[in-house]
């Protein structure tokens, strides 16, 4: 037996609810922002020893801040500023997680800051913050990006003068089912909703749904099972949580909780939510505070939607605007935008806490984005919808 595949056993056998029950590789993708993103950064992660290596660019590009993997392809894509203005551009994945652009489309809309790319494969969806427009862009077999639909959004709730006078989409998910497409609007203090069509060519508005007033609506995730989303609300610092109806597509508010204690808001200055996350085994929930420079980690209660704020781990870095777990559930990296640093820490299999990993720091410029990519993945594969 070789030393990594004992080292994997005496995991296995030993501390299983402390570090990853498998040894997987993975390429990970850094999304870098205003002022110092001059391009995607990449990375490997060793999920047996928590380790990431050295990161590097793997592509120039100007400000390629939220990035998407296609679900069938190996392919990545990014919004960014291209030499014609703001749009889309993608890239294959090759040898070492190198990245060659073979696509690119134009947004009619402003700079956008997410994008969404649907289970068939068929779209993706970017949204544009400054302008309040979301937009639909098709996709063919090959990953090939189409010609874009604009869809705009009106109004604003006023409640927070200068960040809620008019509207503000800041993220795109897609419904399990794939029929919907939910837009969280941090003017609009609430969720819009889409009915994507049969043959994943076009959408339509079909509701909005309400958060807290002067929440600030911002990122969301659906539960483990499909039946609650649980919404991040960036002004507030608040997580609510609705039931979800996807026969009708209609989700309803029935609980909101402080993603942080009065007594830690106050020794800031500056306080913001920023991102929500789900832990693949629907126990426990994660938020990133701006400010306190923290992750919020939530024991979550389906039932109630109250759920228990259980820790807040310090990332080791400054403003979190993004973290994200590992497809194995046991790691948790948290990218510290001002302070130019990804970090990385154990997640807990039986509590969710978080245990910061020593040495676990690697420097990328203004990194905003985090996604994940298996090192062994080849492409191809059913296509899902």
């Amino acid at each position: 037996m070789g030393i990594r595949s004992l080292l994997l056993a005496v995991a296995l056998t030993g501390a299983g609810s402390q570090v990853c029950s498998r040894a997987e590789s993975f390429d990970v993708y850094f999304g870098t922002g205003i002022p110092k993103g001059d391009g995607i950064y990449h990375a490997t992660f060793d999920t047996l020893t928590g380790k990431l290596s050295p990161a590097s660019m793997a592509a120039k590009v100007i400000f390629p801040g939220f990035l998407a993997i296609h679900p069938i392809h190996r392919t990545l894509y990014a919004v960014a500023k291209l030499p014609e203005g703001y749009g889309v551009i993608g890239y294959h994945i090759g040898p070492e997680g190198a990245l060659t652009p073979f696509t690119k489309a134009l947004n009619p809309g402003a700079r956008a800051v997410h994008v969404a790319v649907h289970p068939s494969g068929k779209f993706l969806v970017t949204s544009q913050y400054d302008d309040g427009t979301i937009t639909f862009i098709p996709l063919d077999a090959e990953g090939q990006l189409g010609e874009p639909i604009l869809y705009r959004h009106e109004g604003g709730s006023g409640v927070v003068k200068g960040r809620q006078d008019s509207p503000h989409p800041h993220s795109s998910n897609i419904s399990p089912d794939g029929n919907y497409v939910l837009v969280p609007d941090l003017a609009l203090d609430g969720v819009v909703a889409y009915k994507v069509n049969a043959e994943r060519t076009a959408m339509e508005r079909t509701g909005f749904y309400p958060s807290v007033k002067g929440g600030g609506a911002r990122h969301m995730k659906f539960s483990t099972d499909g039946s609650l989303i649980y919404l991040l609300n960036e002004l507030s610092l608040s997580l609510s949580t609705f039931s979800w109806d996807p026969t009708m597509g209609t989700a309803t508010l029935f609980a909101t909780v402080s993603t942080l204690p009065e007594s830690l808001k106050a020794g800031e200055i500056f306080n913001s939510a920023a991102e929500i996350l789900t832990h693949p085994g629907g126990k426990f929930l994660y938020s990133s505070n701006r400010g306190n420079d923290s992750v919020s980690v939530f024991k979550a209660d389906p039932t109630s939607g109250h759920h228990e704020l259980i820790q807040v781990q310090p990332i080791r870095g400054a403003f979190p605007r993004n973290i994200n777990i590992t497809p194995t559930g046991d790691w948790l990296l948290a990218a510290g935008e001002h302070s130019d640093t990804v970090s990385v820490h154990r997640i807990d299999q039986a509590t969710g806490k978080l245990t910061f990993q020593t040495d676990g720091l690697v420097n990328v410029p203004t990194p905003i984005c985090i996604v994940f990519s298996p090192s062994s993945l080849n492409g191809g594969g059913a296509k899902r919808d």
